[in-house]
């Protein structure tokens, strides 16, 4: 009866080394999984990022640009042709963006916005060395 005694434990240490295993490679794929959908490579890709990034990359060539800043203070209203030509030429492709001026103390929109996600980034251009007339140019773009 001893002999068959050994077998069962041997039997059994061998059930839960096996379970054991089973709960090892179980949090190995948890493991793996989870890291993937942290770094995004499952999930859908956001883009508002990108967006962000290149509207700032715009803004801030036009806020440093004297020529550009002159056009935008001396305004009436509508975006200069330069500046909108600026926008166009330097925002990727698959963007449709729109901009406006306002002054500084006044919400800046648009009349109508399209039905999609749009991302607006603003900047202050206060003044030039012959010119003080402190307006914001406000860009808003949006996946094509």
């Amino acid at each position: 009866m001893s002999s068959y005694l050994k077998r069962l434990r041997i039997k059994q240490r061998r059930g839960w080394i096996r379970i054991f295993e089973a709960v090892i490679a179980l949090l190995l794929i948890t493991g793996v999984v989870l890291t993937l959908i942290n770094k995004g490579y499952l999930s859908k890709e956001n883009i508002s990022e990108k967006v962000y990034k290149s509207q700032l990359t715009v803004l801030r060539e036009i806020e440093k640009d004297q020529n550009l800043r002159q056009l935008i203070l001396t305004s009436t209203g509508d975006v200069p042709q330069e500046v909108h030509g600026k926008i166009s030429k330097r925002m990727p492709n698959y963007l449709e963006c729109d901009s406006k001026i306002c002054k500084l103390d006044e919400i800046c929109s648009l009349a109508s916005y399209p039905d999609k996600d749009v991302f607006a980034q603003s900047v202050a251009i206060t003044a030039t060395t012959q010119t003080y007339a402190p307006k914001q140019l406000k860009m808003f773009c949006w996946v094509k």
